[in-house]
């Protein structure tokens, strides 16, 4: 694929550049917790206003139902990204309306507009391919150039991500550059040994993942939600946790697989539980029981990796080579339930080995529980397409970047 680094050279003074990027942040109501997508794209954006394009940013964020809804707007995220700029950013209140054409208009050479929530039109998601394609071409007339740069989205194959590129003469900016490199030593000659930590609250969100790493990673640590329904397919009573029945033969399929291959396959030994789900917005104390991960009472959850879980993941962390994290140990979000997640993000940061935060709820976790992002080899911006990339698929949005 192409480069920005080659549209750079080829010059983009006064060109209008679309950049669609990932900023789907986090909001409490106008308040962004996390803006590490929006700082993930700063290094793309300052090189194409510092060569002097007319910059259009477009993103999704949420998932509103292909109609305006302000719970999901960008005006946050564009506020939030002028002020990390240290810059003027416009704001265009809807796509391809007359404001976005007032907006990308009223551009000067190394100035920023950013558009609407492109999910608040129907045609970016969906499944039509003539009514993605009708949108996609009206985005392209906003625009001289295409520029892929939200990698948390180029696993979706929508207008913006996959249709648009088509239109226009399309690059790769920094962030999705980096990231298919990172990617790609998870994939090809890989430094063994090879760990792969998988957390999060369901087992068949990883169930792809899982069977392609099967193939190819040393040891597997699971933590989390899914932890549960492995451990039922072991026979062990699970309470009250989190369990996905219907996964369970399947979950017994891969532990045998992994025998079989010689793959370690690591479980918690001891899991922190109560009989009530904590209360995330008050974080009143919880007071957790620390118990056997195979003798769960059965009127209690499972909400977090115990202590000895935690020694015993630091200790299958210590001699890698690499490392792919995704997904939290537990309920991260109370603090009588972040030790798990904290453990395992210590334990990385400690390790000597190429260490990849695979996005999503481990990225902000990384982030939350205050960890210096630097001291990982990489923190990625998209959980699922990174998934998606490691089970081998095809990604709509890195596909259009490569015709």
């Amino acid at each position: 694929m192409k480069t920005i680094d080659e549209l750079l050279a080829q010059g983009v003074e006064g060109k209008r550049v679309f950049v669609r990027a990932d900023l789907n942040v986090p909001l409490d109501g106008s308040t962004i917790t996390d803006d590490g997508r929006i700082r993930a794209v700063l290094p793309t954006i300052k090189a194409l206003t510092g060569a002097g394009a007319k910059v259009v940013v477009a993103s999704h964020l949420g998932r509103p139902k292909g109609a305006p809804d302000p719970a999901f707007t960008l005006r946050f995220a564009a506020a939030r990204l002028g002020e990390l700029l240290g810059a003027p950013v416009s704001f265009a209140g809807d796509t391809i309306g007359s404001e976005a054409h007032e907006a990308v208009n009223g551009l000067g050479s190394g100035q920023v507009a950013v558009l609407e929530n492109l999910r608040f039109n129907p045609g970016e998601t969906s499944k039509d391919d003539a009514e993605r394609a009708e949108f996609a071409s009206r985005l392209a007339a906003l625009a001289d150039v295409y520029v892929g740069d939200g990698f948390g989205a180029v696993h979706r194959k929508h207008a913006s991500v996959y249709d648009l590129p088509r239109l226009l003469p399309q690059y790769a900016g920094y962030l999705i550059a980096t990231e298919v490199g990172v990617l790609r030593k998870l994939t090809d000659d890989v430094k063994r040994p090879y760990v792969v930590v998988l957390g999060g609250a369901k087992v068949s969100d990883k169930l792809g993942v899982i069977d392609h790493l099967l193939e190819r990673a040393d040891r597997i640590l699971i933590g989390g939600g899914m932890a549960y329904t492995f451990l039922k397919a072991q026979g062990h009573e699970v309470g009250i946790s989190l369990l996905q029945e219907d996964q369970v033969p399947v979950c017994q399929e891969y532990l045998a697989r992994a025998t079989e291959r010689g793959v370690e396959f690591v479980l918690p030994v001891d899991v922190l539980v109560s009989s009530e789900f904590p209360d995330l917005k008050t974080k009143a104390p919880a007071h957790p029981t620390t118990v056997s991960a195979t003798a769960i009472p059965a009127d209690q959850e499972g909400l977090d990796i115990g202590p000895e879980t935690r020694k015993l993941y630091a200790s299958k962390l210590a001699d890698a080579a690499t490392v792919f994290w995704n997904g939290p140990m537990g309920v991260f979000e109370h603090p009588d339930y972040a030790e798990g997640t904290k453990a395992v993000a210590q334990a990385l940061v400690d390790s000597p080995a190429f260490t990849v935060v695979g996005g999503g709820d481990s990225a902000a976790a990384v982030r939350i529980l205050g960890f210096d992002e630097k001291a990982f080899g990489h923190i990625s911006t998209g959980g699922g397409a990174s998934l998606e990339y490691l089970e081998g698929k095809t990604l709509p949005g890195l596909a259009a970047l490569e015709d």
